[in-house]
């Protein structure tokens, strides 16, 4: 089976920068006013498309970049 993140190119490392920062994705939903739902399709490679606002929303909870989320599937 073909990973999700082969559809697009592109991984999202959601879990790993939540991880790191001891952050729940209800927390994060909360904060950025995204629902769970669509943070977890994010999160689990399936999105087709995501919103600047949203990914500003995004990297401004995790004080990251956008490259330290979005990054190139290998």
């Amino acid at each position: 089976m073909t990973p999700p993140e082969d559809l697009t190119g592109i991984h999202c490392r959601l879990d790993e920068l939540l991880a790191a920062r001891g952050m729940t994705l209800t927390a994060l939903s909360e904060q950025v006013g995204v629902s769970i739902v669509n943070l977890s399709i994010l999160k689990n490679d399936r999105a087709r498309a995501i919103r600047f606002s949203t990914l500003v929303a995004i990297c401004d909870a995790l004080n990251c970049e956008v490259g330290d989320l979005l990054v190139r599937a290998r």
